[in-house]
């Protein structure tokens, strides 16, 4: 997500700490290398002009250039910035004690299906019973995609394979929800593969007859600007109440998510960061600029371990870490935990300072790390598990690694790590949720994750993103430092 900004961004900034004390020549040197940085984001010509006016303004006052810290100044001028420009945003889906009706319209191809389904989960989870409603009668495979992930979600879906009024459908479809007990109603409008007269009649009629309590608009972030200009010209139709920005996940470039707020006046309420159907998220504007200026966004990632975490699982090892107890039996435990978040490079991108980390990580490496941590235990008798640096000497080292077919020195490796990473946890054992994620990013610098750990850290030291040539060249390095460990683990 926003990896070219992020990337570009991180570059101009870095030049001007490279400057030693800030002019208003070096300063505006500096913010012409961000503005390039937007406009090669796909961010809308006018909303960069716009951004770049405010901030130069900020930017080359006497009291930044005076600052004791003039960089980490207009940093922070950026970061505000950008909030304004994504925001605020009302989270609130303004649910009325009976039924509400919450429409969503967009193009083809968009991700409106899956969204719905998306939102009905969210809205379940909230205590509401939503009604999945397939009133899209262009495409009929989309009545079929919303049954089927009504029937995943346990949702209850209106469906009329014979309707030809779209209209008529959605009138029918509310009164059903009154009838059934649902008080929440979720349009599946048709969509187009562009924006036609056609379409936009028929989501005027819809609008006009049912009178939803909400308008949201599905966008496709990967379409760039073109996802401004339908958003703008949906608007301008049906007056929205908020945009659901699907594929964030896949974006590199992330110029729809900053222009369309700017370009329609309608807030991105939620996001779409992955095919799964509980990956979406609630916008925030401030947790975005973070990830975009390489900050993180730990606040995120603290409200997914809080939803997806085994909160009984997470008492249990609470009470043995406050009675000094912590085995690889319970590491293992953690490690499946951690799973949940998602891949390790995305739970590492949320995390302050790890993005060249992340960048560096491949999801295959580090699901193959995780996996040989896995073995390793699961080939230890429970002895082993409890007390592995007094317990396994040589010959077990070499039976355990014949179990888990990796080699000795790796579960020397574990080992001689273990009680330090105990140590950590239970250390952690007193704190909430926010710092134990803070913690866990010590421990993933520390190579515990990625045997090649020590030779990332060096190659990343100077915060540069790695090129593709890096990669592998990285990669040559940790299996030659791989190779050279098996000899002498041989020779010992």
């Amino acid at each position: 997500m926003f990896e070219s900004l992020q990337e570009n961004l991180s570059s101009a900034l870095r030049a001007l700490r490279g400057r030693g004390k800030l002019t208003e020549s070096n300063m505006r040197d500096g913010l012409h290398q961000v503005q390039m940085a937007l406009l090669e984001a796909d961010v809308s010509l006018p909303v960069v002009k716009d951004f770049m006016a405010r901030v130069s303004e900020q930017a080359v006052g006497e009291q930044v250039l005076k600052s004791l810290d003039p960089t980490k100044q207009l940093v922070y001028i950026v970061y505000q910035e950008l909030i304004n420009l994504m925001g605020p945003v009302d989270h609130s889906l303004h649910l009325r004690g009976d039924v509400s009706v919450l429409m969503l319209c967009g193009l083809q191809g968009s991700g409106k299906t899956t969204t719905c389904g998306k939102l009905g989960r969210m809205i379940h989870q909230r205590g509401r019973k939503p009604m999945l409603v397939a009133a899209d009668l262009q495409r009929p495979a989309a009545i079929q995609q919303l049954q089927i992930l009504g029937e995943q979600l346990g949702l209850s879906v209106y469906a009329d394979l014979n309707a030809k009024d779209p209209v008529a459908l959605c009138l029918a479809a509310v009164k059903h929800a009154k009838d059934s007990g649902a008080d929440v109603a979720i349009l599946d409008t048709a969509g187009r593969l562009h924006v036609d007269a056609e379409l936009m009649n028929q989501l005027s009629q819809i609008d006009r007859r049912i009178g939803p309590d909400q308008v949201y608009l599905v966008v496709d972030a990967m379409t760039g600007q073109d996802a401004v200009n339908s958003a703008k010209a949906f608007n301008e139709a049906l007056e929205l109440d908020g945009v659901i920005m699907t594929k964030l996940d896949g974006d590199a470039r992330g110029g729809a998510a900053l222009s369309v707020k700017a370009v329609t006046g309608v807030p991105i309420k939620f996001i779409g960061t992955g095919e799964h159907l509980d990956a979406l998220e609630e916008f925030h504007p401030d947790r975005m600029a973070g990830r975009i200026l390489g900050m993180g966004d730990v606040l995120t990632l603290v409200e997914q371990a809080q939803q997806k975490f085994d909160q009984d699982e997470m008492a249990k090892q609470e009470a043995r870490l406050r009675k000094g107890e912590f085995t690889l039996d319970d590491f293992k435990k953690m490690l499946g935990q951690t799973k949940k978040l998602g891949p390790l490079n995305k739970v590492m991108s949320m995390l302050p300072g790890m993005s060249a980390m992340a960048d560096m990580l491949g999801d295959v490496d580090a699901e193959q790390d995780m996996r040989r941590l896995g073995g390793i235990i699961d080939s230890m008798t429970p002895d082993e598990r409890r007390n592995p640096s007094k317990v396994v000497d040589q010959s077990r080292r070499r039976r355990i690694a014949a179990g888990a077919g990796v080699e000795p020195h790796e579960v020397n490796e574990l080992v001689k790590q273990f009680d330090g990473i105990a140590d950590v946890m239970k250390r952690m054992s007193g704190m909430g949720m926010r710092d134990r994620m803070r913690t866990m990013q010590g421990l993933t610098q520390g190579g515990l994750l990625n045997p090649g750990g020590k030779l990332a850290k060096q190659k990343i030291g100077t915060g540069k993103r790695l090129t593709s040539q890096e990669r592998a060249k990285l990669k040559q390095l940790r299996e030659r430092e791989l190779r050279r460990k098996r000899r002498e683990s041989r020779k010992g």
